[in-house]
């Protein structure tokens, strides 16, 4: 991602500054709010965290975390630890790994041995203590424990010891450094809270500084600006201060000024915008910016002029232990160069650019963020491209920031690392720090990662490494060292094409370091081949052998061709290749690819022979085929490979090779014609390579025609006309060397092969015989010759001849035809097409006729003569094309009619000629007569499709087609689908019709289908419902019979008729009882009984629906009279149909009169009870089971009630005492023995309130009054909204939860000088609502009344024997168990 990208960052419109006028910012410029305070440096601090919304970047995109290289460093990492807290010696670490695209080691990290050294000597010697902090600029400075500085020039040798121990044991040891940018001058923080300056020049001790922040507490960073004279600290109390240096009569001073307190905000990072001698003159840095990070937020504000906060920033969302990181950057984009800052705090890093324009406006503009997954625990810029990040694992990770692409991974564990913890816990004063601080200080390393001028210095406990970025050759020879050729030119060629990140070392015009890359990639290109020939497999291992060669080859020919150095890849690389017959090889097969993508070009003559040779003898001649219609011929033996290309069927190469070797393009044809000729003269079939090869044969001669080269290409421009020509004089010889007698054999040859593709062919080629007189002309002769050969000619099929006709009809149709053909052609065609004599392929002479008509065949026809051979050869379709020109619709039905074919399609074409808007009125009408005069033919061939056609169209002569239907299966047919259809169309709509076809259709139903008239008549309304029943009766339809009579009212007739048919299937069911039954007579009465059934159950439902209509007398008499037809016939197979009788008749007949009915039969006159024994016994535990349950139901509802009414009572009867002896409202004492009346209001919670007090609440509360027996009182205090009167408590009847009372205490003074107490009913208090609805939740569920009800139903559905069923005008009955509200006095 290049550069230029960043410029479309957003534009942060809070941050907008004017250079001109400093002391003021327009607010309406920038739509800034008016506040009547300015905030503060601490009160923006100490904002938590929460009122901060998180920034979201409008372009946010996902970085890839995955790694490019393994191998990225000359020394081993070391394990870190902190070098004052022993908590960090023992540190686990996670190990991340990651995978990306290939950039080789970007970093050269290096021990730094002489300082190493000098830190493990002066521990060990000088007891000066483990290295506690690093700083890098002209020199190298460390800290120590023991507060020494030793100071290392560029050559690791130790110039300077700063201190001594015993100001190490007074301040401790040393917490931060910083050197200015002339590097004369070093600031040294101890962990005690001083400051010291040195003189690097001669190591004088300048300034002690011990008053400039707060005591005790450690300073965790110092830092100088860009101005010598001013400094700025923090320390571990969060607070932030400004350093000022004077020199007054030669003595030094220094001013402190607090930024802000870190008792309101705790600042973890500090970081001054210092610029390089480059950029010292930017006008940025005049303001001296300061970037501050808190533990929710950062500033940036400007020290200079004077004290102005430039902007703040919330971090996104992050653990509580994540450390703050900030650090500055000019970076160069478009020609420009401003400062960036970057910083996180978790695994996000934020960039903002701070911009000023001419005007001296000031941008700061959010650049786009980058999201990793890991904890960042150290932020540094290497350059202004590229970032160094160290995460809580101590992975270092090297980000290109415009892509935001991770270029490296290393592993720093061994570095042993150190972390500032101790100082952020501030143990050497004590540890008075936050835990927020302390938290965060647990993996602070500020002081132990420091970056100058594009190099990163790491301290550890032993040890201090460098890290740089490698040169672009550095980063190639790396990868070259480990044998890493692939990744090395991959590698190199992204330093070719200026995709690279990170590149050092690499400068000049883009030209110029093309050509330097170049030259480099050409050297690893034969170093790959070198190697990969020494390294070849053993020469007995041919699949290894092999597997080796296929991965080296294709890189060193891809890099070639991107190189453009095809020569080096012939000449040198080829060279060394041929050394091993198998990389030889495998280098000609490979080069296929690239030869058919044309990728290579021209190949060198020694190549081409190889590729030849090879192919050939390994048998790879469809690889051979192509490659060859990819090369230049020129420089092979062209004989040799045509004979090759004969030999092995190579019809493509071999037409490419005569084509491009030898221009000449008939001998191709003659080859192909002699293959694929004799067959088709001798009428055998062709094989499938034959068929192959006739096909390339049709392409081939399309392509020349067309002036197109085959298979691909163009014909050279100033060829196309000559060989046109020369392809059409040899496709119309009259004879040829190797036919026999036939005449124009070229053409016979491809008619005979495919004749529509060869009529194709010509057509495409006459499209561009347009303005070509000599092409006309070769055009008008040959179709002179196909109608020569193919006319009056047996050996070609209708079919042929019809594409024939019909390709010249579509030439003779265009508007520009400059052909001429007979019309007599034509009509010969016409009389062999249509010969009625023939009745071979009528189907196929019919379709060709029809296409030549549709291409415009028609007008070279006389119409009458058509129709009249059409109807003679029975072309239907033909004759439908004809009457549809002439509008006579009427014939074309007839021609659908007497199609078998399309028959079925007759009534979509009625349906469609009905349903179109560009007929008129007497077509329509012309049609529905030709339709009505078929209609019986239509509704014999398919009745549904015809009711459907009269719904649509012709729903008003329904009574004439009825009438002319002959009465039978037809007429009943067509009547039902018509209806059926009527519903589907139209449902809910009554016919438009007087003639009555429902009653009709009754009839028809008794007659053709029986089974389905009790079904039509419960559907359908529209019958007419006393002819219907006389129909029904007509028909001896007794269910039908029954169903209508019902309808109409008359029950007791509707019995009688089903009975009667009852009757008569007993009697059926009856007849000859001794005589023995065959398989078929059980059959019959198997069938009878179930008609038995049916006709049983009708009767019962019916009782059943219909006995409230009845009185008592007349249901007596219909149930008994079927209770008398079944048991007169005293079979056994009527007794469960008896007993289903008596148990439906139970729940409307009373018990006894059944019992006196069953004994006044004959049968039982003379004492056989036995067939009843099971009735009575029934009867006798229905009765049991009710008595049972009317007695426990008694039982259950005494007990509720006694239960409910003991509970009331005691509630009611309980007496109250107050709490208090005073008015819970006026706070005063109520009088007990006063003389004036006065009335108190005593609640069941125990509180009182004069009544004149509750009644002013409820006055004061804006409620009407109401009278006294009206009123409704609840505790005024106990109310959940402190109203007297509540107008949601007064119900007009006693709700369930109402049933204890409240009572109030009426005092009234009489002469009698006695109190009298009246209780009258009120609604519950608060207390008391919750109180009753606790007593409730103790008696919630269902009661025992409702469960017994349950069971009883169960145990009534599985009771055997009689089922007495429940009397209808029971079923609603329900019990009340809530006893009365209770009135006491």
């Amino acid at each position: 991602m290049s550069e230029s990208l960043d410029d479309c960052s957003l534009l942060s419109s809070s941050s907008q500054f004017d250079l001109m006028d400093e002391e003021a910012i327009d607010d309406k410029e920038f739509d800034i709010p008016q506040v009547d305070t300015p905030p503060t440096l601490e009160s923006i601090l100490n904002e938590t965290e929460d009122e901060e919304e998180p920034f979201v970047l409008e372009d946010t995109c996902v970085l890839n975390t995955e790694n490019i290289d393994a191998h990225s460093c000359d020394t081993a990492s070391l394990a870190s630890s902190d070098s004052g807290d022993p908590a960090h010696f023992k540190r686990k670490k996670k190990a991340v790994d990651l995978k990306g695209a290939v950039h080789g080691s970007v970093l050269r990290h290096s021990l730094l041995q002489g300082i190493s050294a000098q830190i493990v000597s002066a521990a060990d010697k000088v007891d000066a203590g483990l290295p506690t902090a690093i700083t890098v600029a002209g020199v190298i400075v460390v800290g120590t424990s023991h507060g020494l500085a030793l100071v290392f020039d560029n050559n690791q040798a130790l110039r300077l010891c700063l201190g001594t121990k015993t100001t190490g044991a007074e301040f401790g040891a040393i917490s931060a450094l910083s050197i200015n940018n002339d590097c004369s001058r070093l600031l040294c923080g101890f962990a005690k809270g001083q400051i010291t300056m040195w003189d690097l020049a001669n190591g004088k001790l300048l300034r002690t500084i011990t008053e400039a922040h707060p005591p005790g507490t450690a300073i965790l960073h110092v830092k100088f600006t860009d101005d010598p004279t001013l400094a700025v600290c923090s320390d571990s109390g969060g607070s932030v201060f400004e350093l000022a240096f004077r020199r007054v009569m030669g003595m030094r001073s220094c001013d402190s000024r607090c930024l802000f307190s870190g008792s309101k905000g705790e600042v973890c990072c500090i970081e001054p915008l210092r610029a390089s001698p480059d950029f010292i003159d930017h006008p940025i840095t005049h303001y001296s910016l300061l970037a501050l990070a808190s533990l929710t937020k950062i500033l940036v504000i400007g020290l200079k002029p004077s004290l102005k906060v430039w902007m703040t920033f919330p971090y996104s969302k992050s653990e509580p232990s994540s450390v703050p990181q900030l650090a500055w950057q000019f970076v160069s984009i478009q020609m420009a160069v401003n400062p960036f800052l970057a910083f996180c705090k978790g695994d996000t890093v934020h960039f903002l650019m701070i911009k000023r324009e001419e005007m001296g406006a000031i941008h700061v503009i959010k650049q786009r963020q980058i999201h990793l997954n890991c904890d960042i625990i150290s932020l540094n810029w290497i350059n202004g491209r590229t970032l160094v990040l160290v995460d809580s694992h101590e992975k270092l990770q090297v980000v290109d920031r415009p892509s935001q692409e991770i270029l490296e991974t290393l592993d720093l564990e061994q570095v042993q690392l150190v972390y500032n913890s101790r100082h952020f816990k501030s143990l050497a004063t004590g540890g008075n720090v936050s835990q927020a601080l302390a938290l965060v200080g647990e993996k602070a390393c500020y002081q132990s990662i420091s970056s100058y001028a594009g190099q990163i210095v790491c301290l550890g406990t032993k040890s201090a490494h460098t890290l740089i970025l490698r040169t672009w050759r550095e980063r190639i020879d790396c990868l070259l060292k480990q044998e890493h050729f692939v990744d090395a030119l991959s590698l190199a060629w992204s330093f070719h094409e200026g995709t690279a990140k990170a590149v050092v070392g690499l400068c000049g015009n883009p030209l110029k370091r093309k050509g330097i890359v170049s030259d480099k990639m050409l050297e690893i290109l034969l170093q790959f081949a070198d190697h990969a020939m020494k390294k070849c497999p053993e020469q007995g291992k041919i699949q290894m052998m092999e597997q080796h060669f296929h991965d080296v080859i294709p890189v060193l020919i891809d890099f070639c061709l991107l190189l453009q150095r095809t020569d080096l890849l012939f000449d040198q690389l080829y060279a060394r290749l041929v050394e091993n017959v198998v990389s030889k090889g495998i280098f000609l097969e490979l080069l296929e690819s690239y030869i058919i993508m044309d990728r290579l070009g021209p190949l060198p003559t020694p190549i081409m022979k190889d590729l030849l040779a090879h192919y050939h003898s390994n048998g790879l001649m469809d690889n051979l085929e192509r490659c060859i219609v990819h090369l230049d011929v020129t420089s092979l033996d062209i004989q040799q490979v045509v004979q090759i290309c004969w030999e092995n069927q190579l019809y493509d190469a071999m037409i490419y090779v005569f084509n491009s070797g030898m221009n000449d393009y008939i001998t191709p044809m003659e080859k192909l014609f002699a293959v694929i000729g004799p067959p088709l003269r001798e009428g055998r079939s062709l094989t499938a390579e034959e068929v192959v090869m006739g096909n390339k044969l049709l392409v081939y001669i399309s392509c020349c025609l067309a002036g197109r080269a085959y298979p691909l290409g163009n014909i050279p421009e100033d060829l196309v006309v000559q060989i046109k020509i020369q392809v059409f004089e040899y496709l119309i010889l009259l004879h040829t060397g190797e036919s026999s007698s036939d005449s124009y054999p070229l053409i016979h040859t491809l008619l005979h092969f495919d004749t529509r593709e060869f009529l194709n062919v010509l057509a495409m080629t006459f499209e561009d015989f347009k303005n070509d007189k000599q092409a006309i002309e070769y055009q008008q002769r040959i179709v002179d010759i196909l109608l020569k050969v193919m006319v009056d000619n047996p050996d070609f099929t209708p079919c042929q001849v019809g594409g024939l006709f019909t390709f010249l009809a579509r030439q003779l149709s265009k508007p520009d035809n400059t052909l001429f053909v007979n019309r007599k052609l034509f009509d010969q065609v016409l009389e062999f097409l249509c010969r009625s004599d023939d009745v071979s392929r009528h189907t196929e002479r019919q379709q060709v006729l029809l296409q030549l008509l549709h291409v415009g065949g028609v007008i070279q026809f006389d119409e009458e003569k058509l129709l009249t051979l059409s109807q003679a050869a029975e072309f239907f379709q033909i004759l439908e094309f004809l009457y549809e020109k002439k509008r006579m619709y009427d014939k074309i039905i007839d021609c659908y009619l007497k199609d078998p074919l399309r028959k079925v399609e007759i009534f979509s074409y009625i349906d469609q000629l009905m349903a179109a808007s560009n007929h008129n009125s007497e077509e329509k009408e012309t049609i529905k007569k030709k339709t009505l005069q078929h209609i019986q033919e239509l509704i014999i061939f398919d009745t549904s499709k015809s009711a459907d056609m009269v719904v649509c169209h012709f729903v008003e002569e329904v009574e004439q087609i009825i009438r002319e239907l002959p009465d039978g299966d037809l007429l009943f047919k067509f009547c039902s689908s018509f209806l059926d259809s009527w519903e589907r169309h139209c449902p809910g709509t009554p016919l438009p019709l007087e003639y009555d076809i429902h009653t009709h259709l009754v009839d028809l139903l008794c007659c053709f289908d029986p089974q389905q008239l009790l079904s039509f008549l419960q559907t359908s309304q529209h019958y007419k419902l006393e002819e219907a029943i006389q129909i029904t009766e007509t028909h001896h339809h007794s269910e039908g019979t029954a169903y209508l009579l019902e309808k109409k009212g008359d029950f007791c007739k509707a019995f009688t008729v089903l009975l009667e048919a009852l009757k008569v299937q007993l009697s059926l069911l009856t007849a000859d009882p001794n005589k023995g039954q065959s398989e078929d007579e059980k059959e019959n009465e198997a069938a009878v009984l179930k008609r038995v059934e049916k006709l049983l159950n009708d009767l019962i439902a019916l009782g059943h629906r219909n006995f409230q209509k009845l009185q008592q007398p007349q249901i007596k008499e219909l149930w008994f009279s079927l209770l008398e037809t079944l048991m007169t016939p005293q079979k056994h197979v009527l007794k469960d149909l008896t007993m289903n009788v008596l148990n439906s008749m139970s729940g409307l007949v009373s018990l006894p009169a059944i019992i006196q009915q069953i004994l006044q039969n004959p049968i039982y006159e003379k004492g056989h009870l036995a067939e009843i024994q099971v009735l009575i016994l029934g009867m006798l535990d229905t009765f049991n089971y009710e008595q049972t349950l009317f007695e426990t139901t008694t039982s259950l509802l005494n007990h509720d009630l006694h239960w409910s009414l003991s509970h009331l009572c005691t509630a009611v009867t309980r007496g109250l005492h107050p709490r208090q002896d005073f008015c819970n409202i006026c706070l005063q004492q109520y009088k007990r023995w006063h003389d004036s009346a006065e009335q108190i209001l005593l609640f069941s919670c125990g509180h009182l309130y004069h009544l004149q007090c509750l009644q002013q609440q409820t006055v004061d509360g804006g409620l009407r009054s109401a009278s006294e027996q009206e009123q409704q009182w609840s505790c005024y205090k106990c109310s959940a909204i402190h109203r007297g009167r509540q107008g949601q408590y007064t119900i007009a009847k006693r709700s369930r939860s109402t049933s204890l009372a409240q009572t109030r205490l009426l005092s009234v003074h009489q002469d009698e000088a006695r109190r009298k107490k009246v209780f009258e009913e009120s609604t519950l208090d608060f207390q008391q609502e919750q109180s009753w609805d606790q007593l409730r939740c103790l008696y919630k569920g269902p009661s025992r009344l409702s469960i017994l009800a349950e069971l009883s139903h169960h145990h009534t559905n599985e009771r055997p024997g009689i089922l007495i069923q429940a009397h209808p005008a029971q079923e609603g009955c329900s019990l009340k168990l809530t006893p009365p509200p209770v009135l006491e006095e």
